[in-house]
């Protein structure tokens, strides 16, 4: 019997009843729906949503575009690159992010913790994937985090580009925005407290695109077990299947989004406004059998083999004050999450996977790091190079591999070696 999906385990939330509706006009049966989201986020970490103004001719738009844009060699893609600006804009390429679960005690210790069945597969390297990240929605007209709040790279002879990415990215932020409303009335905050902390924020249309032809045996993985470091991730369907999420629970869940459906999963930031009553949550993308099915699918048809994930990244806006908001504020536990503003809560993470390096930017002062209580590990790895055909070395020789050693030894498990994962 086939093992259960996510969308066995997760209700959908159908957003048609509230569009278009003013808070104050929900009936029974719309604040019935802010409360189910707000449980389901805090039981699973996760959603499945039904947005009636995200048009699936829009994903498909969107992945006819990534496709024809990382089938280029890899010189010209690099000339998007910006790791000044911590990769916060432009692409991102392989062999430069640091999977977290390498590099992070904490959370290597929660791997052990996991039933073997519930477990991910462990990389040994830096990360395989690519990535794009494309700013969505408007940004603050004076902030102390410009690098996060970059004006966008438009790559070279794609006319379609900028209309296309503003169409899907905008889509799924709105989505991600009427369930922050959603969320708050469900949570008992104030009205708005929520999106008006998203507003202005770094939002980031973020699709990774992992080569199936180098890359794509079975196991191997594309992105591995990391949390997400913004507010809320809004993914839309893939053409090919292997992203895997964990409920707050520990179970391990292949994601199976129905057509006409988003998955949105809780970050970091969020859980940090809620003094961990909501959970980020975590997950890998990993080549498996259905993986390979859809690789021959489209090899038979002809289509490109480029695997693209239609992921939005939802932040609090840089220069807001991220601590426990209402009742949270005073929860058992809140003391762990205390007053950052996001832009540095952002800038540490980045720190810890590799895509922010000290040598770019001047230290933050003592009391700006005493003040956020949230520095990150500092890793000793470094990237694998990158090579014309996509792939990247395992970046083992700089300390992750004998990390990552121990972390299996400990699971009893396997690791995928040469193969890396991404924490982004």
């Amino acid at each position: 019997m086939a093992s259960a999906d996510s969308a066995d385990c997760l209700p959908v939330f159908d957003l048609t009843s509230v569009v278009g509706k003013a808070p104050d006009e929900y009936d029974a049966q719309d604040e019935e729906l802010c409360r189910g989201i707000a449980e389901c986020l805090h039981k699973t970490g996760c959603l499945i949503v039904r947005d009636p103004r995200v048009p699936n001719y829009m994903n498909e738009h969107f992945l006819d575009l990534l496709e024809r844009y990382f089938e280029q060699p890899a010189d010209r893609k690099m000339a998007d690159c910006r790791p000044a600006l911590d990769y916060q804009v432009g692409v991102t390429p392989c062999g430069t992010e640091v999977p977290r679960c390498l590099v992070d005690p904490q959370l290597q210790d929660q791997l052990r913790r996991l039933q073997p069945p519930n477990r991910p597969t462990l990389p040994t390297g830096a990360d395989l994937k690519w990535r794009y990240f494309w700013r969505v929605g408007p940004r603050p007209p004076a902030t102390a985090f410009p690098e996060l709040n970059a004006e966008p790279v438009v790559p070279t002879g794609f006319p379609d580009w900028a209309p296309t990415m503003d169409a899907w990215g905008s889509a799924l932020l709105g989505a991600a925005q009427a369930v922050a409303g959603l969320l708050g009335r469900g949570l008992g905050l104030p009205e708005r407290q929520l999106q008006d902390v998203m507003s202005h924020g770094p939002h980031l249309l973020a699709p990774t695109a992992s080569d199936l032809d180098c890359n794509g045996r079975l196991g191997a993985v594309l992105a591995g077990y990391h949390y997400d470091l913004n507010l809320l991730t809004v993914h839309g369907r893939s053409r090919f299947p292997g992203l895997f999420v964990w409920l707050r629970d520990g179970r391990r869940v292949p994601v199976r989004i129905p057509e006409g459906c988003l998955l949105m999963q809780a970050g970091k930031q969020l859980e940090w406004l809620t003094a961990g009553h909501i959970m980020a949550g975590f997950h890998e993308v990993v080549v498996v059998e259905p993986t390979l099915a859809a690789v021959e699918r489209a090899r038979a048809a002809g289509r490109s083999t480029w695997r693209i994930s239609s992921t939005v990244f939802t932040h609090a806006a840089s220069d807001t004050l991220l601590a426990p908001l209402g009742p949270f504020a005073t929860a058992p536990g809140a003391a762990a999450y205390p007053p950052t503003r996001a832009g540095e809560q952002v800038q540490r993470e980045l720190e810890a996977i590799c895509l922010r390096k000290q040598e770019n930017h001047a230290p933050p002062s003592a009391a700006a790091a005493a003040a956020s209580g949230t520095a990150a590990p500092s890793p000793s790895a470094k990237g694998g190079s990158m090579s014309n055909s996509g792939s990247a070395g395992s970046g083992s020789s700089s300390g992750l591999g004998s990390g990552l050693g121990g972390v299996a030894a400990g699971l009893g498990g396997s690791s995928a070696t040469g193969v890396a994962i991404g924490g982004r």
